[in-house]
C-alpha cells in the first residue's frame, strides 16, 4: 500500500475542514444535543464505559466541555442544524498523541489497540498498531475464545474489534475491552501501558486505570467528559465516520510523523 507523505499542520487542518473530518460535519446538532442530554440524564449506554457519577447532570455543563474541547457550537439555543469541530482541536489531540505513542515506542511499552468504528477508522488504527510495532512494543495479543453483547472478540490487522454474524461491527458497547482486559489478569499477564482506541473500548479502557488515546465524535461527550477529569488520557475530536475512509490517510501520516514512526 502505498506511503501518504505527512502533511505540514496548515495542509492537514485545509484537508480535515475540506473532507469534514472536522469543520462543518454531518453530525447534526440535533443528535449531538439528544446525546448530551442523554449522558446527563445517567444513561450508560452514552457513558462509553466510563463511571460519571453524579458529577455531569447538567446538558449545559456537558455543552460546555464539548464547546471547550471538541469545538462544537457554545451556544445553548443553538438547537437545529449545522454543527462543529475544530480542526485546530483536531490537530492539538493529535499531537498530544503523538506523544504519548512516541514515548510508548521509546519505551517499547505494552500496548492494545482496538475499535468500535470499524468501518471509519480501522485503517487509522491498523496503521498505528504496525507502526508502533515495528518500534519494538509489545502489541497485546487477544485470548482466544473472548464473547461480549452475543459476538466475539477478534483481533485483526493488530486491532481489536467486535464480531457477530461473520461481521464487524460498529459498537459503542465498553463489554469487549472489559473481556480482554479481564481474560488478561486472570491469565496472569500484564495490563497494557498505552491503549489507542475509540467509543466504549477507549472508556472502558480509562476507567481502568490504563493510560488511553481515544478518538470521538462530536455526539459521543463521554470521552470529552473523561479527558477533562484527568480519566482518558487523550481524547482527538474528529468525524469518525466520513464519507471514505481513505480521507484519513493524511491524518495518520501526520500523526504518526508527529510520533517518530512514519
Amino acid at each position: 500500500m502505498p506511503t501518504t507523505p505527512a502533511p505540514t499542520r496548515p495542509e492537514l487542518i485545509e484537508h480535515l475542514i475540506r473532507t469534514r473530518i472536522a469543520g462543518d460535519v454531518a453530525t447534526p446538532r440535533e443528535n449531538n444535543l439528544a446525546h448530551y442530554r442523554e449522558l446527563a440524564n445517567g444513561n450508560p449506554y452514552y457513558w462509553l464505559g466510563l463511571e460519571l457519577g453524579d458529577r455531569w447532570t447538567d446538558e449545559q455543563d456537558v455543552l460546555a466541555v464539548m464547546a471547550e474541547r471538541c469545538g462544537v457550537n457554545e451556544d445553548p439555543e443553538h438547537r437545529q442544524g449545522q454543527d462543529t469541530i475544530d480542526a485546530d482541536l483536531t490537530v492539538d489531540g493529535l499531537d498530544r498523541a503523538a506523544t504519548l505513542l512516541r514515548k510508548a515506542a521509546t519505551g517499547r511499552s505494552r500496548v492494545l489497540v482496538a475499535t468500535g468504528h470499524p468501518g471509519g477508522l480501522l485503517d487509522v488504527h491498523a496503521r498505528t498498531a504496525a507502526a508502533l510495532a515495528a518500534a519494538g512494543c509489545d502489541m497485546v495479543g487477544v485470548p482466544l475464545g473472548l464473547t461480549a453483547d452475543e459476538g466475539v472478540v477478534a483481533q485483526l490487522a493488530g486491532v481489536a474489534m467486535y464480531e457477530r454474524g461473520a461481521s464487524l461491527w460498529h459498537t459503542h458497547s465498553p463489554r469487549p475491552m472489559a473481556e480482554i482486559l479481564d481474560a488478561l489478569e486472570r491469565a496472569g499477564e500484564p495490563a497494557p501501558d498505552l491503549v489507542v482506541a475509540d467509543h466504549g473500548w477507549a472508556g472502558c479502557a480509562a476507567q481502568y486505570g490504563i493510560d488511553t488515546i481515544g478518538y470521538a465524535d462530536c455526539n459521543d461527550p463521554a470521552l470529552f467528559v473523561g479527558e477533562s477529569e484527568g480519566t482518558l488520557s487523550v481524547c482527538v475530536p474528529l468525524d469518525d465516520h466520513v464519507e471514505n475512509p481513505r480521507f484519513y490517510e493524511p491524518m495518520t501520516a501526520y500523526l504518526l510523523d508527529a510520533a517518530g514512526l512514519g
